[in-house]
C-alpha cells in the first residue's frame, strides 16, 4: 500500500505530495532521513536508498508504521548499472517518478599533497558522477510525464573554501555547476531543478568525523528538510534555481 493508498484508506486529508514518488538518496541517515520523513509525512511514497541497506530499511520500516508503504533500496550512487536498475525499480513498483533528492555524499579530510588518487576519485565519483547519473535517468522518466522536480545538496563547500577538503570542494562546485546546467536543460519539459545549499547540520557526516565540533553551531536537519519542502512547494511555474540555508550561528561566511 502505497503513502496516497494509506492516506485514503484511513481518511487522512490529503498532502501536498499526495500521489507523488520521490527517490532519495543516502536516505538511511542524517538529511536524507530527514528529508524522506518530510516527504512521506506530507504524502509522498518515497524510494529510500542509501549504500548500506540496512540504513534504508529502518528509515523505510518506521515510516511505513502509519504513513504508507515505502521501498528501500541499496544503492551505490557511482555505479551507473545501480543507478539504472534502481530508478527502474522505482518506476516498476509505483510507476512513475516525480522527485529525485540527490543528497548521498562523502568526503576525505587530508591535505592534498596527502590525497591518494582513489580517494579523490571516491569523493568526486560520490558527490559529482552519482548526481549526474541519478538526473540523467531522472529527466528521461520525467519528460515522459510532462515534469518533475531534482534537487541537489550541495553545500557552502560550494561558495568558499577550508583546508583540507579540496576533493569535496571540487565535487561541491562541481555540483553547483551542474545543477544550473540541468535546470536550464529542464525549463523546457516543466522540470524544476534546485541547488540547495547548506550549511553544517547536526548529522553523523560531520558528528562521526569532528566528535568535537561545537553542535551549537550547526543546524537540526529537519530544517533543511523544510527549505527543500519549501523549494518543492513552488506554485506551477515557478522555480528556485539555488536558495541557501545555514545554521544562525555558522562563521566564516562567505
Amino acid at each position: 500500500m502505497t503513502a496516497l493508498e494509506h492516506a485514503q484508506r484511513t481518511g487522512a486529508t490529503a498532502t501536498p505530495f499526495a500521489g507523488k514518488v520521490a527517490l532519495v538518496t543516502g536516505g538511511g541517515s542524517g538529511l536524507g532521513e530527514a528529508t524522506s520523513e518530510m516527504l512521506a509525512g506530507t504524502g509522498a511514497t518515497v524510494v529510500i536508498t542509501d549504500l548500506r541497506l540496512e540504513g534504508a530499511t529502518r528509515v523505510a520500516d518506521r515510516l511505513a508504521v502509519d504513513r504508507g508503504a515505502h521501498l528501500a533500496l541499496a544503492l551505490d550512487v557511482r555505479n551507473e548499472a545501480q543507478v539504472e536498475a534502481v530508478v527502474a525499480a522505482a518506476i516498476d513498483a509505483f510507476g512513475r517518478l516525480d522527485i529525485l533528492i540527490n543528497n548521498a555524499g562523502t568526503d576525505v579530510t587530508l591535505p592534498v599533497d596527502e590525497l591518494s588518487v582513489d580517494e579523490v576519485d571516491r569523493v568526486l565519483d560520490t558527490n559529482l558522477r552519482g548526481p549526474f547519473l541519478l538526473s540523467r535517468a531522472a529527466f528521461a522518466r520525467m519528460k515522459q510525464q510532462g515534469g518533475g522536480q531534482i534537487v541537489n545538496i550541495v553545500s557552502t563547500a560550494a561558495k568558499r573554501a577550508w583546508v583540507n577538503a579540496s576533493a569535496y570542494h571540487a565535487s561541491k562546485w562541481g555540483l553547483l555547476g551542474l545543477s544550473h546546467a540541468l535546470h536550464v536543460e529542464g525549463r523546457d519539459y516543466n522540470i524544476g531543478v534546485t541547488a540547495v545549499i547548506a550549511g553544517g547540520m547536526r548529522t553523523p557526516f560531520l558528528l562521526d568525523r569532528f566528535p568535537d565540533i561545537d553542535e551549537t553551531t550547526l543546524q537540526d536537519p529537519r530544517n533543511v528538510a523544510e527549505t527543500i519542502r519549501f523549494v518543492l512547494l513552488q506554485p506551477p511555474g515557478t522555480v528556485i534555481p539555488e536558495v541557501t540555508v545555514l545554521p544562525i550561528r555558522e562563521s566564516s561566511w562567505p
